[in-house]
């Protein structure tokens, strides 16, 4: 009995000495904040020079601020499989064949296979509490819901916004653009809640959602995967932020999400969480660059070349911070990561072993946001559905086809493939395969190498 008592009495003296031991003493916990479709260029961190994003900035001074992060799609039903499961959509089985199978829609029958492991799914086997809070976009019928993949509870939409009766494209020459889309479902777990909610208030909802798991699992590990769906259009901020933007509606919309990341960096640091808290901050594509044509209300890749849609760098490369004091060191970080990665590095923070039976197209980048290393790999896969454009291996890139996005013309090939060094040239301007015919050997070898790799499985999204 003395003994138990003096235990109880050092940890108390711990507790008073140093604050920051009882998040230490306990799993860290995990969100995952996903923009959609924020540009390269997007956040003033990033250069945009009107956009204020304070608290992402913050963010970024604490934290990792990744140049030359990456996501494994350049559309969104497919790069967030991957970000979910650890590997390339072409292996999950979340890709299409044709260009008018990109993303679910609302008549797709499909959704995220159940073969596949995911984030949530794994977590829940060392006793983590799971959600997700804002766009799924992972297949809209019951039995593909997020209940059905390791989340515990779920509030938000699920599909993208534009997918009900408003459409994504503002009216022209006097005629609205028509949808044949059902009213935009709002669920609270399995549970249809409302249809066609005020999406002005979305991002305050989806915010005091966020917060308020954060106070109710304060005890317990958690994991929160918040995908806001913003700044996708249509664009929708409250009055709070309406109008207050110089870049306008879209600057309106950023501004209002870097306050909810604020008020969720506020909330950890109430209860005392944000030492033992591993905050993601990244977007699931490149700006929709055709919005920005019309009418203004699509973002901007900054000095990276075209948009979402492509494999250019301004379809796939993406504005990502990582946030946790005390372990993530504060630093830029021109480190080659990707999305993917998150999948095996919040696996070995939980001590969780890795899957054997799938592999995996992620890293643990745990030494690079610590600081330890500027390098796990240097490669990158550049798909568009289930083709491989583009390959990228140390600074050099390999486009062995490309096209511009949402581009109606087939894609143009190249032999031997156009060759870039990104390390020089991140904007794609300068071709220097002529210079530099080993280097272009080198990645033909590895493209064949991978595609000789990849096992083929069904495309969910052809699926009607």
């Amino acid at each position: 009995m003395r003994k138990y008592t003096f235990c109880v009495l050092f940890i108390s003296f711990l507790f008073r000495l140093n604050p920051g031991f009882a998040q230490t003493a306990r799993q860290p916990n995990f969100i995952i904040i996903l923009a959609d479709d924020l540009g390269y260029g997007d956040l003033s961190s990033y250069g945009h020079p009107t956009i204020r994003t304070p608290n992402l900035d913050r963010m970024a001074l604490e934290g990792t601020r990744f140049t030359q992060f990456y996501v494994a799609a350049n559309v969104c039903s497919p790069s967030r499989a991957a970000l979910l499961t650890g590997r390339l959509p072409i292996r999950n089985g979340v890709f299409g064949t044709n260009a008018a199978n990109k993303v679910f829609f609302t008549n797709s029958t499909s959704g995220l296979p159940k073969r596949e492991t995911t984030l949530p799914k794994a977590l829940k086997g060392k006793g983590y509490q799971t959600a997700i809070v804002g766009k799924w976009h992972l297949g809209h019928l019951p039995e593909f819901l997020p209940l059905n993949y390791g989340f515990d509870s779920y509030l938000g939409i699920p599909y993208s916004n534009d997918m009900g009766k408003e459409p994504s494209f503002a009216a022209r020459d006097g005629k609205a653009f028509g949808t044949t889309n059902p009213p935009l479902p709002l669920y609270r777990d399995d549970k249809l809640i409302e249809t066609e909610p005020d999406q002005n208030l979305l991002t305050k909802r989806f915010t005091t959602e966020v917060t308020d798991l954060i106070t109710k699992n304060r005890s317990k590990p958690f994991f929160i995967y918040y995908a806001s769906p913003f700044p996708h259009v249509p664009l929708h901020a409250s009055p709070g932020f309406a109008g207050k933007s110089k870049r306008g509606p879209y600057g309106d919309v950023v501004e209002e999400l870097d306050w909810s990341v604020g008020q969720i960096l506020s909330k950890l640091k109430e209860h005392k969480l944000d030492k033992n808290t591993l905050v993601i901050f990244l977007s699931d594509n490149g700006p929709w660059l055709i919005r920005s044509l019309i009418d203004e209300t699509g973002g901007s890749a900054g000095l990276l070349y075209e948009a979402k849609a492509s494999t250019y760098e301004g379809g796939m490369r993406v504005p990502a911070i990582a946030w946790m004091p005390g372990t993530v060191k504060n630093q830029i970080s021109s480190a080659v990561a990707t999305s993917m990665d998150l999948y095996p590095t919040i696996l070995q923070l939980t001590g969780i072993d890795i899957p054997k039976d799938k592999p995996l197209d992620g890293n643990n980048i745990i030494d690079i946001l610590k600081g330890k290393s500027d390098k796990v790999t240097d490669v990158v896969y550049y798909y568009d559905a289930n083709n491989l454009y583009a390959i990228r291996k140390g600074a050099y890139k390999a486009h062995f086809k490309t096209n511009a996005s949402y581009s109606q013309k087939p894609a143009e090939e190249h032999n031997p493939p156009l060759l870039y060094n990104l390390e020089h040239d991140p904007s794609e301007k300068f071709e220097i395969g002529k210079k530099y015919p080993e280097v272009v050997a080198e990645l033909v070898a590895a493209y064949k190498k991978h595609l000789e790799g990849v096992v083929p499985v069904e495309a969910e999204l052809d699926k009607r």
